[in-house]
């Protein structure tokens, strides 16, 4: 099995502290390769010093002759000044640019027949039409539209999803992809896990999707405390192995710990005792300290804060109406919330999802339609805009201007310094500057900032974006046992799995659907739906449609001969209909809502197929009478 990259003895440091250490691994051919490890681990340091974006400081990396890479980085950067259209076609390639002209043209110039044939012509010369259908699939998916607007003008959530497209359709040989499914939503995601599941594709990722990680990769490399370990498995079988190996090293770390007592007693007492027969159990003693340090077990995250006691009103909505521009986002949607709720809201982007969160919260007016909250009802809304910290304000400072100190949920009370250590950060991030946080970090401090007003109602909204899955872990135990009403909005399908058994499906139509389930239940339904609607299309696609025989000498006026040469026109037209869906339908399509439109669209053509050619047979009839 050939190796496209092969890393030899990398080292990388910043500020004098190195993040790893004499890592030796290479990255096959045909392997999909998810990179784990906790916030500030350095994996997507490790990405882009594999991609090329910079060397090491110590070792090297080594790519195959020619290799052509893809790097998906979770900030990407644009040429100054370019359109859609710029980025996403590459110069070099002729069936790119043909396909390029062609989508210019419909767009700015739809009415220039002449040039719309010349370029059709040579695409069907460099047969690029299967392409030019592969590159509008992925644009579409994608929501990207418009390919002659400016780069600049793009919000950070469209920017990603623009570079994910152009690596998607340069398909090139290795894929590296730092966080893909970030500004994704679901039906997306699950896309692009057949996408890159297809064929033999080489891929190298980070994602804190676990759902996505198992689906996609078939080995891990987790990299922990600079050093790394490979594991050839899915997600499943890597965390048994880790549990494994943890326990082990504890065992381990407490025995050399004892052993490490019992030789510190010793060099203290023989101060002067450092002769030559001392001296290589002196040095054991020094090498044993350097296994022990920093080898026990790993700090995590904890979250045990009290909830505000909560009444038996909590929220009430009736009839809330909210539109944009002309489009209803939601329509006349009721609700009472109960103790105990744990919903998901589930929908493509730009459904209404946070506009929905935004009205309930009271950042943003309803249309029509009244939002009644509960007096001991206390709201604690984390989203995806963030706190704003002040990035010349002291982390400490920022929990202390809430709380000097935070009632837990066993009664303790424990000092802002003491939460800030639970929540690893340690005293001398503590006193460090907003401004030096990793965006994990900000999302762990604004997650706590919110958790020490004791909310009872929370609201999450996209809370898994910037941290690392131990964190996740952690933060899905807090929520399992949270007493309080929960509103989840993520695109992780495992946390809606695991913490939600109600969904808010928003449909984009204004209809707001109350689902009982989670969302894998909601999924199993909706592909049991799409097996029946593409069985019924296959059924109505045999049906036997009749052939119009040539009419004779007409004895029909003049209105009903026209409505007779349309109505021959119109038949052959939805044959034709008929003919291209059921090729789509029979074409491997997965995503369910495309397979229901197909299916729907079959049956209603053969409906009016049926109404046609009865009334064609009808004028048939009367011109030969």
């Amino acid at each position: 099995m050939s190796t496209y990259i092969s890393a030899e003895n990398l080292g990388h440091s910043f500020n004098d502290t190195w993040l790893f250490r004499q890592l030796t691994f290479g990255i096959n051919r045909g392997r999909r390769v998810a990179l784990v490890g906790a916030n500030g681990a350095g994996k997507s340091t490790l990405l882009k010093l594999l991609a090329g974006k910079f060397l090491p400081v110590e070792g090297k990396v080594v790519r195959s002759k020619e290799l052509k890479l893809g790097y998906l980085e979770q900030d990407p950067q644009f040429p100054k000044d370019a359109t859609i259209s710029d980025f996403i076609f590459q110069s070099d390639n002729v069936q790119q640019q043909l396909i390029r002209r062609y989508e210019e043209l419909l767009e700015d110039d739809p009415d220039n027949y002449a040039e719309i044939e010349k370029v059709t012509e040579e695409i069907s010369n460099n047969d690029a039409w299967e392409y030019e259908h592969n590159i509008k699939t992925i644009l579409g998916r994608l929501d990207i539209h418009h390919l002659e607007q400016r780069i600049d003008t793009l919000s950070g959530g469209q920017k990603k999803r623009l570079a994910l497209a152009q690596l998607l359709i340069a398909d090139p040989e290795i894929y590296v992809l730092d966080e893909p499914t970030n500004h994704l939503d679901i039906d997306t995601i699950e896309w692009l896990e057949s996408l890159l599941t297809e064929g033999n594709k080489t891929i190298l990722l980070v994602t804190h999707d676990r759902y996505f990680l198992d689906n996609v990769c078939n080995e891990i490399i987790e990299i922990e405390r600079g050093r790394i370990f490979n594991f050839n498995g899915k997600y499943g079988y890597y965390l048994e192995k880790k549990a494994e190996r943890e326990a082990t090293d504890a065992t381990q770390f407490q025995k050399n710990s004892n052993l490490l007592k019992k030789e510190l007693e010793w060099m203290r007492r023989q101060p002067q005792a450092r002769g030559t027969k001392s001296q290589a159990r002196i040095n054991a003693f020094y090498e044993l300290e350097e296994k022990t340090k920093n080898a026990g077990p790993l700090q995590k995250v904890e979250l045990s804060m009290k909830s505000a006691r909560q009444g038996n009103k909590i929220l009430e909505i009736e009839h809330l109406t909210k539109g944009f521009n002309g489009k209803t986002l939601i329509n006349n949607f009721s609700y009472t919330f109960k103790k105990g709720d744990r919903i998901g809201l589930a929908g493509r982007n730009g459904t209404g999802k946070s506009t929905y969160l935004n009205m309930i919260t009271g950042s943003l007016k309803a249309d029509s339609g009244t939002i009644v909250k509960g007096e001991t009802t206390v709201m604690g809304y984390f989203h995806q805009g963030g706190i704003v910290f002040k990035e010349t304000d002291r982390v400490i400072d920022v929990v202390k201007n809430v709380a000097e100190y935070i009632l837990m949920a066993d009664g303790k009370t424990i000092t802002a310094s003491q939460l800030l250590t639970q929540f690893l950060f340690p005293p001398a991030k503590q006193h460090g500057f907003i401004s030096k946080l990793s965006g994990g970090e900000r999302k762990r401090l604004q997650l706590m900032h919110i958790l020490m007003q004791n909310p009872n109602f929370l609201i999450l909204d996209e809370p898994t974006n910037d941290l690392d899955i131990d964190t996740l872990n952690v933060l899905e135990d807090f929520l399992t046992n949270y007493t309080g009403v929960l509103v989840l909005v993520t695109h992780d399908r495992y946390l809606l799995d695991k913490l939600t058994d109600q969904l808010f499906i928003l449909e984009g139509d204004g209809n707001i659907r109350i689902y009982n389930g989670n969302y894998s239940s909601y999924r199993f339904e909706l592909e049991e739906a799409k097996v029946l609607a593409k069985k019924k299309a296959a059924e109505d696609a045999k049906k036997p449609v009749p052939v119009a025989p040539a009419p004779k000498k007409s004895k029909l006026n003049f209105k009903d001969q026209k409505e007779l040469e349309e109505l021959e026109k119109r038949i052959a037209h939805i044959e034709n209909e008929i003919k291209t869906f059921t090729e789509q339908l029979n074409s491997g399509i997965t995503n369910h809502e495309e397979l229901a439109y197909l299916a729907d669209k079959v049956s209603d053509l053969n409906e009016e197929l049926e109404d046609k050619t009865m009334r064609w047979l009808e004028l048939t009839e009367m011109s030969e009478a």
